[in-house]
């Protein structure tokens, strides 16, 4: 007998956040369901992993027709207890999302979500993020699962490539309002950030990271930026592989056996 597809989902935002319970719903579609998200917001926690402190694990009845645990580490350690302790076999898709805000350009680096599923593939396991841009708490996340669905039941019948995950970003717009999915590449840009130094009541300084989104390549139409810009879902294949290929050539003199 062949079993249902084991789908394992996590996020950032916690696992009580919005985006999370509206993954579910669609990943409920295609096969069992397992989640194992963080226990609050862990935004901005890229493939942060806890080794000083413990980490702890609860069931949670979130998502009833799912097995559901909340989890006190970041979303790197989720997707490590999930794979080493809690499922009950390797899964056969990793989703992490539906994060509230944009996982595009140089926001891969920072995200949660997005580390998240890059710690799936690291694992062998074909992974997804997803981000709808919209911050909001009260976000309408039903364009998002329309394209969330299209996304998963392509990757579970085609597959990947062995260490891809998709970094998945979805325009803030009513679903007949979006033009359709564009696979593009990653846009280069950085962010202005400012520590805005602010005071406290008992007369300390503090500081709030703030900053605005840069895009250097404003001319490009093959970046997730563009795409987004443009009222188009993007996907970009991402990789753990860091490697600047194109460098080696250039330092291959360094590369001299010593005599």
């Amino acid at each position: 007998m062949t079993q249902k597809p084991l789908i394992l989902i996590t996020n950032d935002d916690g696992i009580h956040a919005p985006g999370i319970s509206a993954l579910v719903e669609v990943a409920m579609k295609f096969g069992d369901v397992f989640v194992v998200a963080p226990d609050k917001p862990q935004s901005g926690m890229g493939h942060a992993i806890t080794i000083n402190s413990t980490i702890r694990v609860h069931k949670s009845n979130a998502y009833p027709g799912a097995e559901a645990w909340s989890c006190s580490g970041t979303p790197v350690d989720c997707v490590k207890m999930a794979v080493n302790k809690l499922l009950p076999r390797k899964p056969t898709l990793c989703l992490s999302g539906i994060n509230h805000g944009a996982n595009h350009s140089i926001n891969i680096i920072y995200s949660g979500t997005m580390s998240a599923a890059m710690e799936g593939a690291i694992e062998g396991i074909p992974s997804i993020g997803f981000s709808l841009l919209d911050y909001s708490i009260e976000a309408d996340f039903s364009a998002s699962k329309v394209y969330c669905e299209k996304i998963i039941e392509f990757t579970l019948k085609y597959g990947m490539g062995e260490g891809v995950c998709l970094n998945v970003n979805i325009p803030k717009l009513h679903v007949d309002e979006i033009k359709g999915i564009q696979v593009c590449r990653q846009a280069r840009g950085t962010w202005e950030e400012e520590l805005d130094e602010r005071t406290d009541p008992s007369g300390r300084n503090y500081y709030w990271l703030t900053g605005k989104f840069k895009n250097f390549e404003t001319n490009a139409k093959d970046t997730d930026v563009f795409a987004l810009d443009n009222g188009f879902v993007s996907v970009v294949p991402s990789q753990f592989d860091m490697t600047a290929h194109h460098a080696i050539p250039k330092l291959e003199k360094l590369s001299t056996p010593k005599k």
